[in-house]
């Protein structure tokens, strides 16, 4: 059966623990548009070539503005879509790096091969940003059933490019990490595990990475109406709610992240941006005072956060404990 609306909550108060609730906001993760190159299976935010929405230059400057007056957020993290598809992707890198700040691309890899992005990779590092790039799997076969044909060769591609920049090179300061993430109705495996299946098969043709972070799809979006058409979607849920792990919880993303939307609204986090479950409290980034009032809030949840907490649990930075 599936979980309940309020099941989530439920599950935090079995366990002793209090309702989930915000502490201090360190990582601002901005989508700045859902325009893509690719069209995932798995993309929670359904992403694609025939999207037009994309941040823009006064919410662009609006974001700078908050990071300038805000000491506590350390880490601009831009995603999409291919954040690098916004004509102010390198406007947000440059102003966030000139204040100090930590600046991660979630990158497709294939996006740098686009006509037009031919010096992206020399940008990112030349201003130090960190790539979280996705590649969901070292062989050909299971990478282009998720993303698209060809999509495996353009990524290996991608990460020779990278590599030859300096990108996950010790002593670079040029930081690579991989996401995996299944690729059907299951939880990941142990991410040490998979890491090193992933460097024994990926050193083999010569590619480097720093880190392989593990994610878990979320029930929501193109892949839960995959799991709808299979007849999988109770089942997959059922699977997230019983491996509920509650040494998870501390470290869940929303209670450190704010996730701004292309438009500027305001959530917890980035799955719930793609429900349209709000920030409670200020609406947009334009209305949002000082990020410190932000502590103590509750955080919106339902039934999809049980993807977060399964296991050895997931977010935008891997696993959150041992399974």
């Amino acid at each position: 059966m599936a979980a309940a609306p309020d099941s989530f909550a439920e599950a935090l108060a079995r366990n002793g623990l209090p309702a989930l609730a915000r502490a201090e906001t360190t990582t601002l993760q901005v989508n700045v548009g859902l325009r893509c190159d690719l069209a995932c299976h798995h993309c929670h935010v359904e992403a694609g070539p025939k999207r037009t929405e994309a941040l823009g230059a006064e919410l662009a400057a609006r974001v700078l503005a908050v990071l300038a007056r805000s000491p506590q957020l350390a880490t601009l993290d831009l995603t999409g879509g291919a954040p690098e598809l916004n004509p102010h992707f390198r406007a947000l890198v440059r102003g966030a790096r000139a204040l100090g700040r930590r600046v991660i691309d979630r990158c497709n890899l294939t996006v740098l091969l686009e006509p037009g992005q031919e010096d992206t990779a020399a940008f990112l590092a030349a201003e130090g940003v960190e790539i979280v790039a996705a590649l969901p799997c070292y062989t050909p076969g299971n990478v282009d059933a998720q993303r698209g044909k060809r999509v495996y060769e353009r990524s290996i591609a991608a990460l020779r490019e990278l590599n030859a920049l300096g990108y996950a090179q010790l002593g670079s300061g040029l930081t690579l990490a991989l996401v995996y993430n299944p690729l059907g109705a299951f939880l990941p495996a142990p991410e040490k595990q998979l890491e090193a299946d992933y460097r024994r098969e990926l050193g083999a043709i010569g590619i480097r990475f720093d880190r392989l972070l593990t994610i878990t799809n979320m029930p929501i979006a193109r892949f839960a109406r995959d799991l709808a058409r299979s007849g999988e979607h109770d089942a997959y849920l059922s699977l997230l709610v019983n491996h509920f792990n509650p040494a998870t919880v501390p470290a869940l993303m929303c209670r450190s992240t704010l996730s701004v939307a292309w438009d500027g609204s305001l959530y917890d986090c980035d799955f719930n941006q793609a429900l349209a479950l709000p920030l409670r409290g200020s609406r947009t980034l334009f209305e949002l005072g000082d990020v410190r009032e932000l502590v103590g809030r509750p955080v919106a949840t339902a039934p999809h956060c049980f993807g977060c907490t399964a296991g050895a649990g997931s977010s935008c930075g891997g696993a959150l404990a041992s399974a």
